[in-house]
């Protein structure tokens, strides 16, 4: 009798699950049809109010859904409907099973506290100036998401469950303390795979420039994006977890790096440096045959390349904004990605301070180091091999940003070399001289107060912007004060000055410079957020908008040598009644 009724149960969900693949499969190829594409595209345009300004880009985008949806649909029957897809299934669910009944979780709890502590320490200040970056501005203004349009769907979809409503609202510090406990998280199963399963607070401080290097503090300034940008680096270091099943490191691997790229595509060489340094320490102490080494390379290249390509091609909406989705031709791959990554190199050069160079540079010589002293192999191919790595991964550390047209080298965009330097000293401090391991707290100590005086340079410049809009607002609102007038345009030139305590810093470390947006500046695209609708003076149009878009219509108010109608220490506002220049004055 239960017999009877669990085979009743398995066909009622059998023929349930073919149902809804006709459904499915009927609407995906509908979609391949251009007369249904157009007519998609208009009930968009019904829905927004507004006409699709990248027509081709979207029709693509509607292409590669209704192909993805096809295939996705396609391998599910497999798994549901076949006696091979369940046997599949079966086995990799076992396997899962089987890791995680290894790990003995109650062990990570103290060690989590220890990093969500010093994480959350680290950004204490970030914190307390609790300073609007960036895109911040726009969120909380208008309570739009748009990770859509980055193809970071699961960013897009996550912040309505963590903000409670579909249009988002400054709700902070909630998503920067998710972000710090998601970074203890990722620090955590990074040294306990690194680090062969032993977790000890030194390994936990090496960590350290995982979550709060000079590039990830930007990532970490975001009210509303923080919480992302950590999970790219935990679905990056989660699938090693499963390291040890075949079906189980494959399938985690695949799903946590698509992930990955719903969040933050900045992590995508995160998981691969990963790769290369335990292949390197399975090689260099014989702890598996050069045979068990190259499969686990292989499985893991392969993941990689399967995440990749069903995110390129069936999830990845083509962008062109700062930085570009499109990747070179094969006839310019090679130079072009070897030109992105000097271009990266000169960069961190030019950013990172003095003692932060020295102190990389001697982690990396221990490193190399403790591979020729403990290394199983033969000492000079060791030593060569070390080098190899340590140029391989530093490569890695840029992902597949080094393979676009444009990529972005933006702060926020190189924190792989963050993650870099987190593997490296993770290594280092594993059983090592004390001296190494005294090396490698230093530099992290200088990535630890540096964070300090980010996060009070922020309050700094904060203060300074607020001072020098009020100062503006005033003149201007003096200057007229209708607020009926939608013919007015505004107009800045120049920029206002960082404070001297951010020059202060920059002497050392210029990437302060980065770090802390100017705000009142012609260049910087948010300003017109800033200064009239931050401050709520939006009755007038800012002319530099078209500027920032790249619009044709873009003409510099200089041209017309418009009468001074104020002349202050620190700004000159010429007008003519309808154009309205404004000269900041540092």
């Amino acid at each position: 009798m239960t017999q009877n009724k669990s085979n009743q149960k398995i066909k009622l969900w059998n023929s349930i699950i073919i149902i809804l693949s006709i459904l499915g499969l009927t609407v995906c190829i509908a979609v391949l049809f251009p007369q249904v594409r157009q007519m998609i595209m208009n009930f968009g345009e019904q829905i927004y109010h507004k006409k699709a300004t990248t027509y081709q880009l979207w029709i693509r985008a509607l292409l590669s859904y209704a192909l993805g949806g096809i295939c996705f649909i396609l391998f599910f029957d497999y798994l549901a409907l076949t006696k091979s897809g369940k046997k599949l299934v079966q086995k990799v669910r076992q396997e899962i099973k089987e890791c995680l009944s290894e790990i003995d979780f109650r062990s990570f709890l103290k060690p989590l506290l220890l990093m969500s502590g010093v994480y959350l320490l680290g950004i204490l200040t970030i914190i307390r100036a609790n300073y609007s970056y960036l895109d911040d501005l726009g969120r909380a203004i208008d309570g739009s998401r748009r990770w859509y349009d980055w193809s970071r769907y699961v960013s897009e979809y996550l912040s309505i469950f963590i903000h409670g409503d579909t249009r988002l609202t400054d709700i902070s510090p909630i998503p920067q303390l998710l972000a710090i406990l998601i970074l203890a998280v990722s620090s955590l199963i990074l040294v306990y795979v690194i680090g062969n399963k032993k977790i000890t607070a030194v390994r936990l401080l090496a960590s350290i420039p995982l979550g709060l290097s000079p590039y990830f503090l930007e990532c970490i300034s975001f009210k509303f994006d923080s919480p992302y940008m950590a999970l790219s680096i935990l679905a990056s270091v989660f699938p090693f977890l499963f390291i040890a099943r075949k079906g189980a490191f494959i399938f985690s691997s695949v799903v946590s790096l698509l992930i990955m790229c719903m969040t933050y595509q900045a992590a995508s060489g995160i998981y691969l440096m990963i790769v290369v340094i335990l292949g390197f320490q399975y090689w260099n102490r014989r702890e598996k045959t050069n045979k068990e080494i190259l499969i686990f390379l292989g499985r893991a290249a392969f993941a990689f390349l399967l995440a990749m390509m069903i995110f390129k091609f069936f999830l990845m909406k083509p962008a062109n904004f700062y930085a570009t989705t499109a990747t070179f031709p094969l006839s310019r791959i090679i130079p072009g990605a070897l030109g992105n990554i000097k271009d990266y190199l000169f960069l961190i050069k030019s950013d990172f301070g003095v003692i932060w160079k020295a102190g990389i540079i001697l982690v990396l010589l221990f490193f190399i180091i403790k591979s020729i002293y403990q290394s199983s192999q033969n000492k000079p191919l060791s030593f060569l091999v070390s080098i190899l790595v340590v140029i391989l991964s530093v490569v890695l550390s840029y992902g597949l940003y080094a393979l676009l047209e444009i990529p972005s080298f933006l702060p926020r965009s190189l924190y792989g070399f963050g993650a870099f330097l987190a593997i490296i000293c993770v290594y280092v401090v594993s059983d090592f001289k004390k001296i190494a391991v005294v090396t490698v707290l230093a530099l992290n100590w200088c990535f630890f107060t540096f964070a300090f005086s980010y996060g009070n340079a922020l309050a700094d410049q904060m203060r300074y912007s607020e001072f020098r809009v009020t100062i503006l607002l005033q003149d201007l609102s003096a200057l007229y004060p209708n607020r009926n007038r939608d013919d007015m345009k505004f107009q800045l030139k120049n920029s206002i000055d960082f404070t001297p305590v951010v020059k202060n810093i920059a002497k050392r470390n210029p990437i302060i410079e980065k770090l802390v947006p100017m705000r009142l500046s012609a260049i910087y695209c948010f300003e017109s957020l800033y200064y009239l609708e931050y401050f709520n003076f939006s009755y007038y149009k800012n002319a530099n908008t078209e500027a920032h878009t790249g619009s044709e219509n873009f003409i510099d108010f200089s041209v017309y040598n418009l009468p001074v109608v104020s002349d202050t220490y620190y700004q000159t506002i010429q007008s003519d009644g309808n154009r309205v220049l404004i000269t900041l004055k540092h």
